[in-house]
């Protein structure tokens, strides 16, 4: 739907300036914490391609500690919204958003916010697995912790990170080797242990399954239900059985807009609008 974010846009290195207060000052490393994580809420939300107007005006909250799915056929939208909460969407030449994406009570759009202290604390895991083609499983996992400046152990919060993303049994005997020689769903673990490990308030995954065997995006699912014990996570998938398994609420979109928002269960059982029965039925999309 949209072209895709470079890697060094969704790793760029951390100013001082925060977005808004962290969580925890200190925390510890992110496989070790059980926190809340926070609530994400559009209010109004718009987002133009030039003069395109691609997402019409969307208010819904993403509760923490919460997993919150988004469907809807190609084109609907759905990865534009999710763009827009860690202002990656502005990446792409002529695209604008209005609106306001707040971060629990700070609006992550405000003249004074630093944009790259929001794609921090709002990371991304995009569909393809994208970790640096240069570097071992070690150092991808340590770039975001170096380039953002973060003091202690770093050998202790890769590792922690790694066992966090489910991936350190795999390679802990194998650190120093490059990261793109790991299989598929491997590659998107650790792009996920590369993501929590600069402690991220929410993450937002992109379809990250969907190039995956069936093993590899059942390890995947397995590890979103861990994960939202520390983070809030949102999580933007075509296959409407994997929003079922994963997900506590569910969001359904067409042509830029929202038509339903509720429980998963609802959705998929006894939905609101018969566009949604339609879609989830299989009768489009």
């Amino acid at each position: 739907m949209s072209t895709e974010p470079t890697e060094r846009a969704a790793q760029a290195p951390a100013e001082a300036v925060p977005a808004v207060t962290p969580r925890t000052a200190g925390a510890k490393a992110p496989a070790e914490i059980v926190s809340p994580g926070r609530t994400v809420t559009l209010d109004g939300l718009k987002a133009f391609y030039g003069s395109s107007e691609a997402v019409r005006g969307i208010s819904l909250t993403y509760a923490a500690n919460e997993v919150t799915a988004m469907i809807g056929p190609s084109g609907c939208g759905k990865s534009t919204v999710v763009r827009c909460i860690n202002r990656m969407h502005e990446e792409i030449p002529g695209a604008h958003a209005e609106g306001s994406v707040l971060l629990d009570d700070a609006d992550v759009y405000a003249a004074d916010v630093d944009v790259v202290a929001v794609r921090r604390q709002i990371g991304m895991v995009f569909q393809k697995p994208n970790p640096f083609p240069t570097m071992s499983i070690f150092d991808n996992v340590a770039a975001g912790l170096r380039l953002s400046g973060r003091r202690g152990d770093v050998k202790d919060r890769v590792e922690q990170s790694l066992r966090g993303a489910g991936l350190w049994e795999e390679v802990k005997d194998r650190l120093s080797q490059p990261g793109i020689g790991l299989s598929g769903g491997q590659q998107q673990r650790l792009c996920i242990a590369r993501t929590i490990a600069v402690e991220p308030e929410v993450i937002i995954m992109d379809e990250p399954a969907s190039a995956l065997d069936p093993i590899s995006t059942l390890k995947i699912e397995e590890l979103v239900e861990q994960l939202k014990t520390r983070y809030t996570i949102i999580i933007v998938t075509h296959n409407m059985q994997q929003a079922a398994r994963v997900a506590d609420k569910t969001a359904f979109m067409l042509s830029g807009e929202l038509v339903e928002f509720a429980e998963t269960e609802k959705i998929f059982t006894n939905p609101d609008d018969s566009r949604t029965e339609d879609y989830v039925t299989g009768k489009f999309g």
